[in-house]
């Protein structure tokens, strides 16, 4: 079952086998036993790819579940020694991702050797539980109702930038209902939505869906076009603090800068925690 899951998550052989410490014929053979166990075929299998069957697709949803209860189970067998082992499969986005690698990550590794970290980058958003995480990393907005939440980091704002050169041809925005009269750099969200800017000044609260000729999905390329004079982006402070510095790229509308958001960490609420999840917590919390 095990072999079964790692191939259609990696969605190759030998990568799958890699990823067990296997042979990729070894791997094959073990999958092939168990599609002959079951009479069905799991796999769609060619020279270049692999693809679950519909029978595939049912199986895995049935039995990531299972695993991660076995897994539990010999989490929780393992903590009567003390021992903080396993791996931890954890889904975040990739903002997410880079604030935990600044010191979370090496810090876990280094305090629990016999621990391994399995940190999944995904644009958009999945269901940890069905895809067999132990937990998500998202915006506190993104985390499901039923989620316990831990929040961690600094906070995180959000700010509308342009070139110099931009706002000496068209002008500065005065007020977010202003940017109807600019070009604006949009982005489009892994759910396919266009995601509209939030503003904020004292007690009034405006969300904006901008103009543009020009939209994207990654902060870097965002930055790049804007930095070329191509229009407004909105991006994360952090994102963009270098290119500020050095006078690249110029803040606007910062009157109406919107509250910072906050990273949280989630796992579901009626799983048993493993302790290799509150051993990152904790250190998630720490720093």
């Amino acid at each position: 079952m095990s072999a079964f899951v790692a191939v259609a998550r990696h969605k190759s052989f030998t990568r799958a086998a890699d990823a067990l410490g296997l042979s990729r014929s070894s791997l094959s053979h073990t999958v092939k036993g168990l599609e002959r166990q079951l009479d069905k075929r799991l796999l769609h299998r060619t020279t270049r790819s692999v693809a679950l069957t519909e029978a595939g697709e049912r199986l895995l949803l049935r039995i990531i579940p299972v695993l991660a209860e076995l897994e539990t189970a010999l989490d929780s067998f393992g903590e009567e020694h003390n021992s903080v082992s396993g791996t931890l499969r954890i889904n975040a986005s990739d903002t997410a991702a880079r604030m935990m690698m600044s010191r979370a990550v090496p810090a876990f590794l280094a305090r629990h050797p016999k621990a391994a970290l399995e940190l999944i980058v995904d644009r958009g958003f999945v269901d940890i539980v069905k895809q067999g995480f132990d937990a998500g990393v998202r915006f506190l907005g993104a985390v499901p109702e039923d989620m316990v939440a831990v929040p961690f980091g600094a906070p995180v704002r959000f700010v509308a930038v342009a070139a110099p050169d931009y706002l000496r041809l068209h002008g500065v925005p005065q007020s977010p209902e202003d940017l109807h009269q600019h070009q604006c750099i949009r982005q489009r969200m892994p759910s396919g939505r266009i995601y509209r800017w939030e503003f904020r000044r004292e007690e009034q609260e405006l969300v904006v869906d901008v103009p543009s000729i020009l939209t994207m999905n990654d902060n870097g390329l965002m930055l790049e076009a804007a930095a070329c004079g191509l229009g407004i982006a909105y991006v994360p402070e952090h994102a963009v603090r270098h290119m500020l510095e050095a006078g690249g790229l110029v803040a606007v509308l910062e009157a109406w800068t919107p509250p910072p958001s906050i990273m949280n960490l989630y796992y579901a609420r009626h799983r048993y925690v493993p302790a290799t999840l509150r051993a990152f917590i904790d250190i998630l919390t720490e720093r």
